[in-house]
């Protein structure tokens, strides 16, 4: 194993592999988003793929893994946090660099336009209007759902909340309750749900009440709650809840209003090295098969003719109310500074 390929497993954030390539008849016969033309024009742009991305190596690397599988076009895959890939394509973008094809994270689109190119895939007529730029330079290609969770052996079913509201009236989840130090998202779609005044003030009664501890990284806060060490997570990712319940954790997610959607966006890098092979990817991630396979690796998908895990989820979300938030770069530094103004004791 070569030295990045490993630091890329260990989860290096900005390590790069390229992904082996092995023959997979399966995956050729279910590949109904092929086309002859789009890889004859990749061929001729070099066969080559470069993907900046903040999703975790365990579940990307398989999907891509899949296209190389059936395209041969070899996927180099560079990994980091938002912020880090924000800083690094601007860094390249003023010096002129043609360094990414497509970025997919959840800071895509707090991009300048400038550095996005438009386009248009086929399979964007099956995604919802909330899950497309307006200007076309990024879609949602896996839709994050924000919700509490708690741990099954600690919390009875009847203990559970139906309002943000009813959190003060559980006293003995005090000190046992945690929250991730990043959730600015799901503040924001707070806010956005009570009005300002009303959900600051919510919040800091929330967190007067439960003392939430605060953690890093939502796998390891989904971890965390499986193994005991808190009852209740006041907001985390419903994908990463439901991986770690599908895995044997005591653990599950319940829907309080507001549901906060937020999503993985692809966008193509202006001065993509390979833009037409770029359009192709972001097409099969966008086809049914290309959902499919990401759902089966932990992600919501946002078609609704791919069925999600839970296979009720869809049904579940239609009695709940959905607030979706794409944060431009000024309003997720806002929504930062109000959640530590709130979470953060002095």
């Amino acid at each position: 194993m070569t030295q990045s390929r490993r630091d890329l497993l260990l989860g290096g954030t900005a390590a790069a592999a390229m992904i082996p390539w092995h023959h997979s008849a399966d995956a050729q016969q279910s590949a109904t988003w092929r086309d002859p033309t789009a890889e004859a024009a990749a061929k001729a742009e070099g066969n080559t793929l470069v993907v900046y991305s903040s999703i975790n190596e365990q579940e990307a690397l398989p999907v891509w893994k899949i296209f190389e599988e059936t395209t041969g076009i070899k996927v180099q895959y560079v990994r980091g946090s938002d912020t880090s890939l924000i800083s690094r394509v601007m860094i390249e973008h003023r010096a002129q660099q043609r360094s990414r094809d497509i970025m997919l994270s959840t800071g895509t689109g707090r991009l300048p336009p400038e550095t996005l190119s438009p386009f248009e895939p086929k399979e964007a007529a099956a995604f919802p209007t909330s899950a497309k730029s307006p200007d076309g330079r990024w879609y949602g290609i896996h839709a994050t759902y924000n919700s509490p969770a708690y741990n099954t052996k600690s919390v009875k079913p009847e203990e559970l909340t139906k309002r943000y509201e009813d959190f003060l009236d559980r006293p003995h989840w005090s000190g046992r309750t945690a929250i991730d130090t990043t959730d600015s998202q799901w503040l924001m779609g707070m806010l956005l749900h009570y009005g300002e005044a009303k959900g600051r003030k919510l919040l800091t009664k929330i967190r007067a009440a439960l003392k939430p501890v605060l953690t890093e990284g939502h796998l390891n806060l989904a971890r965390q709650l499986a193994a005991g060490e808190y009852m209740v997570v006041l907001n985390n990712y419903v994908s990463l809840t439901t991986n770690v319940k599908e895995s044997g954790g005591p653990t599950d997610f319940w829907f309080v209003d507001p549901v906060v959607q937020f999503f993985e966006q692809l966008g193509i890098a202006v001065r993509a090295p390979h833009p037409k092979t770029a359009a192709y990817a972001a097409n099969f991630l966008m086809s049914q098969d290309g959902q499919t396979r990401t759902t089966r690796w932990g992600r919501a998908p946002v078609r609704r003719d791919v069925t999600p895990i839970p296979p009720d989820l869809f049904a579940r979300l239609d009695k709940q109310k959905i607030v979706t938030v794409t944060p431009s770069t000024e309003e997720d530094r806002r929504n930062r500074r109000i959640f530590d103004e709130i979470f953060r004791v002095r």
